[in-house]
């Protein structure tokens, strides 16, 4: 592990060597300014990140492109884990909160009918852990689950439970659990409400844990469902080979300290238990991103955590339209930037605290994109651009998103070079325009959330408390009026960025267009990626379908994350 971590640092370094290098060689014509400086500097704070792209994404793409089963190339378990019984007690846990229960309940039920199919069902409990605290919710919720349980061949292995007040959010939900109602039970599957995984996916993890007691936790990568939605459709079909690409990466050199995403994933009951009950932070309130501070307290103590880095049978919905999409990461944002109080907590491995570093600086991106943005937008209008060289302009305005977006690019490249991969997107030519439709869409769409996460930083920093709402899972319309009120200021921004910058050169604006022509186009692009006609037309030519779209698996609730049509525009108006 040593020398794979060694490896990993070496191409990180190269990779933001090089583009290190570049950016230099461009900001260094004309000598250096305050402006440029402030660029650097920006520029140096994004570096791990920067690297952490190329490194996870070159040795996935190797491994993926090399070994027979890639996902067992790189987990730390020896022997069977696709045949022989499974016999640990596993319950499944599915923690809710104010959610559709005819959204929430069928992938569940395809869930244990499969177990059930394989003459395994016998070792398997269903808890539904509610949250909800609206009693007429909570009333509609338990009389679901009541028929759902009816519903069934064995309806007592299906049971309800609501806590009456919120505490510690999704990590007490769970912990209160594992303390009342998990005794008699080894392992635990753990799925949130937009969760769905196949039989053959859970079995295969219990088999896991079977064959290594020191192991605490198994998280199975997880992949977007299909969804009718544009926004969805277009973020999943890009997150599918760049989440394959950099998760078989990042387990080659991590190994059993690996990361903890929540959900989709086995947990092994007993140290759980007693090693990740979290504690308040120093100002007494709760963690609100649990899931990796978990992680890193396991391995601190001894266990075992890991990735099954393969996405068959592990499915997510992903945010239908815009404004969810960017308060999911807001949520997300204001957990991970907790973990500053928690880096010297005692008992960390150093690769925990990595863990949780490098969970803050997912974050970092945001206001450096913008600071980085604002001064060559305002240096350039006051001090003039000098004449840069089309070619190290050219190389750098390559090289950036090559960095950005290398587990992505890899990942599509090895699609490409997998004759059963690209028959699975129908075909080289399909998954190629999917590819070039999605690399636009990437383009705008993190051209307005990075400034985004910067004023939710703001905001945070601001004493605006964060907190965890419940979320809206249902594919709709955003009306024009909507994605006004929310992107003005992005809008604003990015028109003064492009105007100051065509005011010093208009050569520097044409150059720096595709990463900023999100901003003033926020609006229409929220409107647009949202629309039930865009979201048609998509459909119908089969651009950025993913597999389960072309050919539905068995177990999937196919279009969970649109179960209601997004709004045409006359409906949004």
């Amino acid at each position: 592990m040593i020398l794979r971590r060694v490896a990993l640092v070496t191409i990180a370094f190269a990779a933001t060597l090089a583009v290190g290098a570049l950016l230099v060689a461009v900001l260094a014509v004309g000598g250096w300014t305050w402006w440029k400086l402030g660029i650097l500097g920006c520029f140096v704070v994004m570096t791990p990140w920067l690297g952490l792209g190329p490194g996870n994404g070159l040795i996935g793409f190797l491994v993926l492109i090399g070994a027979r089963h890639p996902a067992r190339a790189v987990l730390p378990v020896s022997g069977d884990i696709e045949t022989g019984p499974v016999t640990a007690p596993t319950a499944i846990a599915v923690t809710i909160r104010n959610e559709a229960m005819e959204l929430v309940l069928p992938p569940v039920r395809a869930l244990l009918d499969g177990l059930d199919a394989s003459g395994q069902g016998g070792c398997f409990t269903l808890f539904v852990l509610s949250d909800t605290q609206d009693p007429a919710l909570a009333a509609t919720e338990a009389e679901a689950v009541a028929r759902f349980a009816a519903a069934g061949s064995t309806p007592g292995r299906i049971r309800y439970r609501r806590r009456t007040g919120n505490d510690g959010f999704k990590a007490g939900n769970v912990m209160d659990f594992l303390d009342r109602l998990a005794g008699g039970f080894e392992l635990a599957i753990m799925l949130d409400a937009d969760s769905q995984m196949s039989a053959d996916a859970v079995l295969r993890l219990v088999r896991i844990m079977q064959r290594a007691p020191r192991l605490a936790i198994v998280q199975h990568l997880t992949v977007g469902l299909p969804a009718l939605a544009p926004l969805p459709r277009f973020f999943q079909f890009g997150m599918r080979a760049g989440m394959r690409t950099w998760a078989t990466g990042q387990a080659w050199w991590q190994g059993a300290e690996g990361p903890y995403w929540g959900h989709n994933a086995i947990i092994r009951i007993a140290p759980f238990r007693q090693y990740c009950r979290l504690p308040a932070l120093p100002d007494g309130s709760r963690i609100l991103s649990h899931d990796q501070v978990e992680a890193a307290r396991l391995c601190g103590a001894g266990w075992g955590v890991c990735v099954w880095a393969e996405e068959t049978g592990s499915y997510e919905a992903n945010p239908p339209t815009l404004p969810e999409f960017l308060r999911r990461d807001e949520r997300w944002m204001a957990g991970n930037l907790q973990y500053r109080h928690l880096l010297a907590m005692p008992g960390l491995r150093p690769l925990g605290r990595w863990q949780l570093l490098q969970a803050i600086l997912l974050f970092s991106g945001g206001p450096c994109y913008t600071a980085m943005l604002a001064l060559a937008a305002v240096g350039i209008a006051t001090t003039g651009a000098v004449h840069v060289p089309a070619g190290r302009l050219l190389a750098l305005a390559l090289a950036w998103p090559a960095a950005v977006y290398a587990p992505k690019w890899l990942g599509d490249a090895e699609v490409l070079l997998s004759r059963r991969r690209r028959a699975s997107y129908g075909g080289a030519g399909r998954f190629l325009a999917g590819v070039a439709a999605e690399t636009v869409f990437t383009l705008l769409l993190d051209a307005i959330a990075l400034p985004h996460k910067t004023l939710g930083m703001t905001r945070l920093a601001l004493g605006v408390r964060a907190g965890w709402a419940p979320q809206n899972r249902r594919a709709r319309g955003v009306g024009w009026r909507e994605a006004a009120r929310m992107f003005w200021p992005h809008t604003l921004f990015g028109i003064a960025a492009l105007v100051l910058l065509a005011t010093g050169s208009r050569a520097a604006a044409l150059w720096l267009l595709p990463f900023v022509a999100g901003l003033p186009l926020a609006i229409p692009f929220c409107v647009l990626t949202s629309s039930g006609t865009v979201s048609a037309w998509l459909r119908r030519r089969g651009i950025a379908a993913i597999p389960e779209e072309i050919a539905p698996a068995r177990h999937l609730q196919a279009e969970r994350a649109g179960a209601a049509a997004p709004a045409t525009p006359a409906a949004m108006a």
